[in-house]
């Protein structure tokens, strides 16, 4: 019952997030609502959850406090380009001209899917019976601090980039930039490694897993790195190509030379 409040918690959500998209003509809106999405669910689930107290409260702080971040920042964006849609959004829409506003409807919806999925270690976190905290916990917890800096470290300087480089054709390759084409993506994909490793002494925490593979799997062959890197490579030409052969696509290591 408590997953399935939270489906339809997401369902209101995205539902609503698709009509003021399609009156406002720009889909964009959906990263701001795909981001904020998790508070409402992590407060949900740790004021149903039957576990220990201490542990639903520090489990929804965490999670409302990267929700909220990344959620401020894409808002930011998303609204000093409006009415200027995203591109991989643009893109989407001139491949779904023809059914437009079902096409994203089900976009939509597969968002709210991917969230449900994402939060399942919150949950199983949130019933957690133990009045003490497990060591992998303590590891996760680690895992999730480092990952939320990466990441908060890694947007910090791609708009710093965009503020002062004009040149639409020049590369980021500042701080963590240098090191991963998507530095971001990487750091997000190990926040939920490090919620997974904090659900495993739940009861059935192991089947958490499916939520840092289903991000791993979204970044890596969906929305993430392909469609990005494809219009990376459509605006830069060999220039971007270079930085592809230069440095690594996911995990931050030294550039070749």
């Amino acid at each position: 019952m408590i997953l399935a409040i939270g489906g339809c918690i997401l369902l209101v959500l995205f539902l609503f997030t698709w009509w003021l998209s399609k009156k406002l003509d720009n889909y964009s809106f959906v990263d701001v609502t795909w981001s904020l999405a998790f508070t409402p669910l992590a407060i949900w689930y740790a004021v149903s959850g039957n576990g220990w107290l201490p542990r639903r409260f520090a489990i929804a702080v965490l999670v409302s406090a990267w929700s909220l971040r990344l959620g401020i920042h894409l808002w930011k964006r998303v609204a000093s380009h409006h009415p200027k849609e995203d591109v991989r959004y643009a893109v989407l829409r001139e491949k779904w001209k023809s059914n437009l506003p079902l096409s994203f409807l089900w976009f939509f919806l597969v968002q709210a899917l991917l969230v449900w999925l994402l939060m399942l270690p919150v949950h199983h976190t949130s019933q957690q019976p133990s009045q003490t905290f497990h060591i992998l916990e303590y590891l996760g917890l680690g895992l999730w601090f480092i990952s939320l800096i990466g990441e908060a470290i890694s947007d910090a300087q791609l708009a710093h980039f965009k503020r002062t480089n004009s040149d639409p054709k020049i590369i980021c390759e500042e701080g963590l930039w240098n090191y991963s084409r998507h530095p971001n993506y990487f750091f997000q994909s190990l926040l939920w490694w490090g919620l997974f490793l904090m659900a495993l002494p739940a009861p059935w925490g192991w089947t958490a897993i499916v939520a840092p593979l289903a991000m791993l799997h979204f970044l890596l062959n969906v929305t993430g790195i392909p469609l990005t890197e494809k219009l990376s490579v459509e605006k830069r030409g060999d220039v971007y190509r270079d930085y592809q052969r230069r440095t690594s696509a996911f995990i931050p290591w030294f550039p070749k030379k």
